[in-house]
């Protein structure tokens, strides 16, 4: 059985390789936004195929092993690739704010609707202003849940036509800094 540890969820590097106060560039390709992303959050792409997934509270502090099953396991990678394009984070607020992105974007399976209904109410519960803003960006998304493409044909890709694709501004969409759900090592 293959499952994230919690050490290895908050082992990340102490300075992100992008800024962090804006989406990342458009200039880049998927591949490397990608990498960023799940190297700034302690991910990996290992996480796409694994039996169980974690979600962490308070902190790291506490940790909740679930299974993943295949639903959730086809998502994920695309999940991850609309977290890139719009520059949103991955702390509570920021899966809100992609949650209801996703909402709108068009979903495809019932776990991925679970998992974004649920986001997107506790973050209009934590930030009812920023999920009202993520609201206005997410009028014309088009999620890639829908588009039947492979993961492999957007990688190389550059990340501001992956953006157009979906419907968002080459720049991106997020206004404030891209949190991370891991700390930085210390």
């Amino acid at each position: 059985m293959t499952t994230t540890t919690f050490e290895s969820l908050h082992d990340v590097a102490e300075t992100p390789l992008f800024p962090r106060d804006r989406p990342l560039p458009p200039t880049l390709t998927v591949r490397a936004a990608r990498d960023a992303y799940l190297a700034e959050n302690g991910f990996t792409t290992a996480e796409y195929t694994a039996e169980t997934f974690s979600l962490m509270f308070f902190g790291g502090r506490f940790k909740v092993s679930l299974p993943n099953p295949p639903p959730r396991r086809w998502a994920v990678a695309l999940h991850d690739l609309h977290h890139v394009a719009t520059g949103y984070g991955a702390d509570f607020i920021g899966e809100g704010e992609i949650g209801l992105w996703e909402l709108m974007g068009g979903c495809e399976t019932w776990i991925v609707y679970l998992l974004n209904a649920s986001a997107a109410m506790l973050g209009f519960v934590l930030s009812p202003s920023r999920m009202l803003q993520a609201y206005e960006g997410a009028k014309p998304a088009r999620a890639l849940y829908r588009q039947g493409v492979k993961l492999d044909d957007l990688l190389d890709m550059p990340l501001g036509d992956l953006r157009e694709r979906l419907g968002i501004p080459r720049e991106g969409l997020a206004k404030g800094e891209r949190a991370a759900c891991a700390k930085p090592r210390a």
